[in-house]
Parts: structure tokens; sequence; C-alpha cells
């Protein structure tokens, strides 16, 4: 359990740390949405640039089965690299915008149905 308050601790101040960031245009901020009830973790681009909405998913981020789930990284920045680097165990984070059948090749946990699937096979 407190790996579990820690892995949210370290997505909220890695995404309000993101946030903070100066966008190119005046017109358009970053929002977090935190949604602790759930374990999910967003940051949006929202407002108008040239006459036209903007409403982008920046990075978004599950904690699933007390694992960190990267679902949107549209940053330059390795989330994972730098989730580890503040202590989760590669174990613990998935790649969940990897596809499924690669996730297995990459240095980053697997949800635990397809760790017991790999196991089996």
């Amino acid at each position: 359990m407190a790996a579990l308050e820690n892995y949210r601790q370290l997505v909220k101040q890695l995404m309000s740390e993101y946030a903070s960031f100066s966008t190119f245009d005046s017109g358009i901020e970053n929002e977090t949405i935190f949604d602790l009830e759930n374990d999910r973790y967003m940051l949006l681009s929202i407002g108008w640039s040239q006459g036209r909405r903007i409403h982008y998913c920046i990075m978004h981020i599950d904690i699933i089965d007390e694992r960190v789930w990267i679902q949107a990284n549209n940053t330059d920045r390795l989330i994972a690299q730098e989730l580890i680097a503040a202590g989760v165990s590669p174990e613990s984070i998935v790649l969940g915008l990897q596809p499924p059948e690669l996730r297995e090749f990459t240095a980053y946990g697997l949800p635990h149905k397809q760790q017991k699937s790999l196991k089996v096979s």
C-alpha cells in the first residue's frame, strides 16, 4: 500500500511539473486532471489558437493493480525512465501505449494477466 501511495504522489508531481511549462501560444493552457478515486491522471492542452479549438492529451497515466500504466506520452521526454529515476521499479511500469504483443520485449513490466499467460506458454 505504501508503494501505491508513492506512485500516486510521483505521478501527480511529474504531471504538475510538466503542466508548469509555458505553452507556445498564450491562448492555450496546460491543465492537469487527477481522478484520485480511479487512479487516472492526465495532462491536457486546452484553449484556442488561430481560431481553432485545442483540446490535446499530452500525457495520460493510470495506476492499475498497483502498477503505473503509461497510456499516452506526447512529449519528447522518457516518462518511464523519469519514474525509474524517482524510485519506481521497471517491473511496476506498463507501457500501455505499446501493443500488447510487443510489451514482453520492453524493459518494463507486463500486466499480471499477460505475465501469467507468458509463463504457461
